[in-house]
């Protein structure tokens, strides 16, 4: 049996994911005011503070209001937060949250393909050959967990090569809630990942310095996994 790492949650971990929950659900309101710190950690039970770095990791995310001798106040999370908290709303409590990750394939399949007309354009041969090595790689496995693994490789490289950061930070974000979900997905990814000849339709289009083919073939690429993984949220959200 192979053995992993066994990763301990810190306490300001859990006093965030319990603050986190009761924004995001709606049981702290935006313009609310957060009991004090003394009283937060004897409800909880912890220290004073690990929930002061708790609450100023939720500062920092744009969760809360934090002012220094007055209350700590809640923020609207969906004016505010921005997406690095998505891996933390994706899945709460144990459990993956629907209309998130709807709305992350979503972005998804809206981004990709802009994502390679500027890689097109920036890219070049150089480019082209360095995907060829990712998808030879990709072509010689049958496991679907290193496949999406040799795929989320590929879109690493052609979003280097759009040279933007605002997309730079968007991938960072989506992969970072997406990759815990590795082996889950594997049965519905393999359906994208294991399409190697479109793959290497958009390394040839990315190759050749053509923008719309290369958003084409993108979104190819995208798409069938996108709406066979959006039509299971419709299901998992009607189950009752």
């Amino acid at each position: 049996m192979p053995l992993h790492p066994v990763h301990r949650r810190s306490v300001p971990d859990e006093v965030f994911d319990q603050v986190l929950s009761g924004v995001v659900d709606g049981e702290l309101a935006p313009g609310e005011a957060l009991p004090s710190e003394r009283r937060l950690a004897e409800v909880l039970g912890v220290s004073r503070p690990a929930v002061r770095e708790a609450l100023q990791r939720m500062a920092q995310t744009r969760l809360l209001d934090v002012r220094h001798g007055g209350a700590t106040t809640v923020r609207d999370f969906r004016r505010h937060a921005g997406l690095d908290l998505l891996p933390r709303l994706l899945v709460r409590g144990g459990t993956l949250v629907p209309d998130v990750a709807r709305s992350i394939l979503e972005a998804r399949l809206a981004v990709g393909p802009a994502v390679a007309a500027l890689a097109a354009e920036r890219g070049g041969p150089t480019l082209a050959a360095a995907l060829t090595e990712t998808l030879d790689a990709l072509a010689a496995t049958d496991d679907d967990v290193e496949r999406q693994l040799h795929a989320l490789a590929f879109w690493d490289q052609v979003v280097d090569a759009a040279d933007s950061m605002v997309f730079r930070l968007m991938f960072n974000s989506l992969r970072a809630a997406y990759e815990p979900a590795l082996d889950a997905l594997a049965p519905l990814m393999a359906a994208e990942v294991g399409q190697v000849d479109a793959y290497r339709l958009l390394t040839s289009a990315l190759g050749s310095g053509d923008p719309e083919t290369a958003r084409a073939a993108a979104d190819r690429v995208l798409r069938p996994a996108t709406t066979q993984l959006l039509s299971a949220l419709e299901r998992l959200e009607e189950a009752p």
